[in-house]
């Protein structure tokens, strides 16, 4: 997942307060798939409707296997004809590499779930995925969802799953202990880093063993370089400027340095798992970690007890009256366009964007954030991490990731990242080291200006 985190995010100009709507209404395909009951007047030789047997690609974590198994479940219950056969896949870049094998081989499921953003626009949808713009079920998307899985004008997938917001989980205990508040400018939290720093208590937890953790701080500024900046995407993807030449983008590279500079991180960051910096959080060994809120089902399953002392907030720029969060978008579903169950893929498509459904995902693994699909509710044991992020949502104060708005996000960045947060390289120069990275992929996607 976040092995390919610059993804995606996240998004496009993102999602206020998920207001009211009905859950949808069946396609015409969809419809046309459900057996009609037999009755007194039919045929006696009209045989009973066929079974059919469709198949359902996710990654292979565990949160993505139990909330695909509940999908499932709560489908062929409502579509007894239709039968569904889960398949997974690894994550990461050897997952990546699987889903794009498949479809140049033909072997693709007839449903899979993938990133949406920059990665989908790798799939050459317009070849490989089914268009969908014009499926009734897609009135039910939340309008800053559909240009993450748009190609070409064209829209090819429909959301898998809730939002999430990339900031920083924090110990609410060692918050209270201390007497510190939720900081909305860089200053007020290097001042908060300060007095944690002065109580023997870990202020950033680095878990760089796992090393897309070290991207989080540069990922999630990008609604403070969309703030001060707003054209960057626009210009970064037409080679107009760069992590370099912005000052508002190259900004996250010195927020990063300021952290290793300070001394504000464990020493054995780069020796520190992705799951260990969890614990040190949940344990109160750290106070921040900065992180994606997908860690939820993990902290919650790990630390059920420790839940009520971890809190979120969006990584602060510099001034509180532009504080907001970068958001992440969900996953896509897509429909291999090659299928041979177009109406039963649709259908079963369609069913995942229900409150049924997304009630029934829900029971097995809790939102990271709100969903993108009109009137869907969320259920009212979600984590305080995600009701921390709702206000954010309430007031408008939120922008989608980078990789949402652009289709650059250079491979090397977990690696680049790594440097600058242990120490080992400066801002500028891996800033710099950067740009060629991305200059190196945009040239591979063929982008105009490059």
């Amino acid at each position: 997942m976040l092995q390919t985190i610059g993804v995606t995010s996240t998004t496009v100009l993102l999602i206020g307060v998920l207001a009211g709507c009905s859950n949808g209404s069946t396609t015409p395909a969809a419809s046309s798939a459900a057996a009609s009951p037999a009755t007194s007047t039919a045929p006696a030789s009209e045989a009973p409707a066929k079974k059919v047997t469709i198949s359902f690609l996710v990654d292979n974590s565990q949160d993505a296997v139990n909330s695909a198994n509940a999908l499932i479940a709560a489908f062929e219950k409502k579509n007894p004809n239709i039968h569904v056969e889960l398949e997974t896949r690894p994550g990461g870049g050897e997952g990546d590499n699987l889903v794009k094998t498949r479809l140049s081989t033909g072997e693709m499921t007839d449903v899979f779930s993938y990133n949406s953003g920059s990665l989908m626009q790798a799939l050459n949808p317009d070849q490989n995925i089914l268009d969908v713009t014009n499926e009734p079920f897609m009135q039910n998307v939340v309008d800053s969802f559909k240009p993450t899985v748009t190609y070409k004008g064209k829209i090819y997938g429909a959301p898998a799953g809730a939002t999430m917001g990339g900031g920083w989980f924090y110990n609410k205990k060692i918050y209270a202990d201390l007497g510190l508040s939720v900081p909305k400018t860089w200053a007020e939290l290097i001042a908060n880093n300060e007095k944690i720093k002065a109580a023997n208590i870990t202020p950033v937890i680095g878990a760089y063993k796992d090393d897309w953790t070290s991207q989080l701080v540069v990922l999630a500024d990008f609604y403070n370089v969309q703030a001060l900046d707003p054209k960057f995407a626009d210009n970064y993807t037409a080679n107009k400027t760069n992590f370099s030449k912005s000052p508002a983008a190259f900004r996250s590279f010195e927020k990063l340095e300021e952290l290793a500079k300070k001394g504000y991180m464990n020493k054995d960051l780069t020796a520190t798992s992705y799951d260990a910096g969890l614990k040190m959080l949940a344990e109160g060994k750290g106070a921040h970690l900065p992180m994606l809120t997908f860690a939820i089902p993990t902290l919650e399953q790990n630390y059920p007890d420790k839940m009520k002392d971890i809190g979120f907030f969006a990584q602060p720029g510099e001034s509180a009256d532009s504080n907001g969060l970068t958001v992440w978008m969900p996953n896509g579903d897509y429909i291999y366009s090659k299928s041979k169950h177009i109406p039963e893929a649709k259908k079963f498509v369609e069913f995942s964007l229900t409150q049924d459904a997304l009630t029934a995902t829900a029971v097995v693994s809790k939102p990271t954030g709100p969903y993108v699909v009109k009137g869907a509710k969320l259920p009212d044991n979600v984590a305080q991490v995600v009701k921390d992020m709702l206000p954010y949502f309430d007031s408008g104060k939120t922008a989608p990731a980078l990789e949402f708005v652009s289709p650059i996000k250079g491979p090397s960045l977990p690696q680049i990242t790594v440097e600058v947060g242990a120490g080992f390289k400066t801002a500028k120069e891996n800033a710099a080291t950067y740009d060629k990275d991305v200059e190196k992929q945009a040239k591979q996607l063929g982008l105009q200006g490059w």
